[in-house]
């Protein structure tokens, strides 16, 4: 189905019913696709939530040796700006 932000508004009932029934809604803006709309997938994960391990950035700082000592690491950081000098 297509909808315009016009019917988001007002026939937002119908919308969710194409949704429900085609399972993606194209949104357009003065005729020109914007979005769709997809119905999350809630057999995925419980409650609909996406699991962190899902996420593109997971996992991406794993094998940093530098940041070993988590303590000491964010103690460098808040450091005055200053020290260097």
């Amino acid at each position: 189905m297509q909808a315009t932000t016009l019917d988001l508004r007002r026939r937002m009932p119908e919308v969710l019913r194409a949704l429900d029934r085609e399972g993606r809604v194209t949104i357009l803006y003065r005729g020109k696709e914007r979005a769709v709309l997809v119905p999350p997938d809630l057999k995925s994960t419980p409650a609909g939530k996406p699991s962190a391990r899902a996420q593109v950035a997971f996992g991406m700082w794993a094998n940093r040796d530098d940041l070993a000592d988590v303590v000491n690491h964010v103690r460098t950081l808040r450091q005055g700006r200053f020290r260097a000098l």
